[in-house]
């Protein structure tokens, strides 16, 4: 490499010391980032300003490492071959001064993870396991990192323009842009309700022909069921008695029987006892010991006599008409046919009644509620092409202020007498649907005299990278995300228009803390802050680390970008020309 010589270097001194003091910026949000072991870094701790933060290195160096890194804290898919070869695990902790970010620390004290203005999220991948979070020293969900991070971070990939050419994308955009993403959530909710009214409805008339078959079924079943009237407990008295029924002449002959061994026969157990009894009187008279035997034969007389009288009167009450037996027969037959018919057993018969009664009284209600379901349906369909008719005027009005945002910046862009235009078509009544009943669609005229046309039929890749870029700056100067990282957004663009996107990106770090992954030394020489990415190979093994620049090796790092290797005093003057002109 070439050295510049002292006269060189004293004028690098004294353009980059009057630019540093000149430049006044806010102060940062993501305030430090700390790697280790992940793909090629093994340890790297980072502290970040607020302004312009450029990062710039050779070709491979690993210049989207600390966005990698940024974005694994922040919630995307972590894997296991991002750890570095030969480590088990790899770590990246990220630190955030949430004072100007009040969506954020509110966020985190609804999740019950605040700690003040300070926010440390960390994030650990483990090769033999899952991967884990932590948020102020807390175990923390990947969901809970992306959505934290939607509030700290916008990342702006070197491909962003591709997402842009998707008309989903360019009305979301549309409404992130013009604040009403909240109008186009009502209108979605609105939509999802309208629908489920209406599929009911629709499946309700649809089924009304086998509904009404139905009701009428069952309507048949209820009366015959309802008919059959078994009560509670009926079937189980009705097979009671129809056993005692059945059996009624052994029930009587026997019980007949019985009275007559008991008391009436000639050799009764009532009169055997009754002379036993006698007999132990007379030997209880000459040996008491016997007496208490006595006492019990006389108790079993007490009770042959009360048994006898019991079936006396069970015999005189013992009813013999055959009649009922019939009766009774007749009705379990009744019950039994019937739960054969509906394939139950008897004893469910009571169950199904009710069952048939409850499925019977709910078609009938479809039936009341229709009427009702059709207003409710036509309510809610007014209320949601009155939500979207708002809404479409809410996008045509943003839509106008964005076109002229976007405009405005081609022409800083080197793209005179071009124009953009957000075209907003708001469809029929007929054709609303959830996201309303708007069409929107970025349209361009890349030169003069050309027909505005959409933006995915724009055929330079150079020119669609600076309408994307003009597109991300319009609408990230009015977000409220405190820091914007730009991924190599700047490919495919250079020569002068190089130095307007650093002016342009310049402009957003005077407001917002901006972080720029760039190959240009003009858009790299705007940066507040230039960090230099190097690779090298110590033992083997390949190494990243990621170094802010002083003003001489910020000098020197521009003049790589702008002449390679060869590094001449001309290069170095012209690098120094570019810190200059930046400050």
């Amino acid at each position: 490499m070439v050295r510049a010589d002292a006269a060189t270097r004293a004028t690098t001194r004294q353009v980059t010391g009057n630019r540093s003091a000149a430049t006044q910026t806010p102060g940062p949000m993501l305030t430090s980032i700390a790697i280790r072991d992940l793909v090629i870094v093994s340890h790297l701790e980072l502290t970040l300003t607020g302004g312009m933060t450029a990062l710039t290195g050779e070709t491979g160096a690993g210049k989207s490492i600390l966005i990698d890194a940024l974005g694994l804290a922040l919630g995307e898919k972590a894997d296991a071959d991002m750890i570095r070869s030969g480590c088990e695990r790899a770590e990246v902790s990220a630190a955030f001064d949430l004072a100007r970010c009040p969506q954020a620390r509110d966020w985190l004290a609804a999740q019950a993870l605040d700690d003040g203005d300070e926010c440390v999220i960390r994030r650990v991948l483990v090769r033999a396991g899952r991967a884990r979070a932590f948020i102020n020293g807390r175990s923390a969900s990947g969901a809970q990192l992306r959505a934290l991070g939607d509030l700290l971070v916008d990342i702006h990939g070197q491909h962003a323009h591709q997402s842009l050419l998707r008309p989903a994308a360019q009305r979301s955009l549309l409404d992130a842009y013009g604040g009403h993403g909240a109008q186009a959530a009502a209108v979605a909710e609105r939509y999802r309700r309208w629908r489920a009214l209406d599929d009911r409805l629709a499946a309700l008339e649809a089924a009304r022909a086998q509904r009404s078959e139905r009701m009428d079924l069952l309507r048949f079943q209820v009366q015959e069921l309802s008919e059959l009237g078994l009560a509670d407990g009926e079937l189980e008295a009705l097979d009671a008695e129809q056993h005692r029924l059945a059996n009624l002449g052994h029930l009587q002959g026997t019980a007949a029987a019985l009275v007559e061994q008991l008391y009436e026969g000639e050799a009764a157990l009532r009169d055997q006892l009754g002379r036993a009894g006698s007999a132990l009187a007379d030997l209880a008279d000459i040996d008491t010991r016997l007496q208490e035997t006595r006492e019990l034969i006389d108790s079993a007389t007490v009770q042959v006599e009360e048994a006898a009288a019991n079936l006396r009167q069970y015999l005189d009450h013992l009813d013999m008409d055959p009649e009922r037996l019939t009766a009774v027969e007749l009705r379990l037959g009744h019950i039994h046919d019937l739960a054969r018919k509906y394939r139950i057993q008897p004893a469910a018969l009571g169950d199904t009644l009710a069952a048939r009664q409850a499925e019977l009284a709910s078609l009938e209600q479809d039936d009341k509620d229709l009427g009702a379901l059709q207003a409710d349906r036509d309510a809610a369909r007014r209320e949601l092409l009155d939500a979207a008719t708002v809404l479409s005027a809410a996008r045509r009005s943003a839509g106008e202020r964005l076109g002229a945002a976007v405009d405005s910046f081609m022409q800083e862009l080197g793209m005179a007498g071009g124009q953009f235009a957000v075209a907003v078509t708001t469809s029929d009544h007929d054709q609303v649907g959830a996201h309303g009943l708007d069409a929107v669609a970025f349209q361009v005229s890349a030169n003069p005299g050309q027909p505005l046309q959409p933006l995915a039929k724009v055929a330079s890749g150079g020119e669609l990278s600076r309408i994307s870029l003009a597109i991300q700056v319009a609408t990230a100067a009015l977000g409220g995300i405190p820091t914007l990282v730009f991924d190599e957004v700047d490919v495919g663009i250079g020569g002068g228009v190089a130095a307007i996107v650093g002016r342009l990106l310049r402009r957003l770090g005077e407001a917002r803390q901006t972080l720029c992954v760039t190959h240009l030394p003009q858009v790299a020489a705007q940066a507040h802050q230039q960090l230099r990415v190097r690779k090298q190979a110590i033992d083997g093994q390949t190494y990243t680390d990621i170094a802010p620049l002083a003003d001489d090796a910020r000098v020197d790092e521009i003049a790589r970008m702008l002449g390679g290797t060869a590094i001449t005093d001309t290069t170095l003057a012209h690098a120094a020309e570019l810190l200059r002109a930046a400050g």
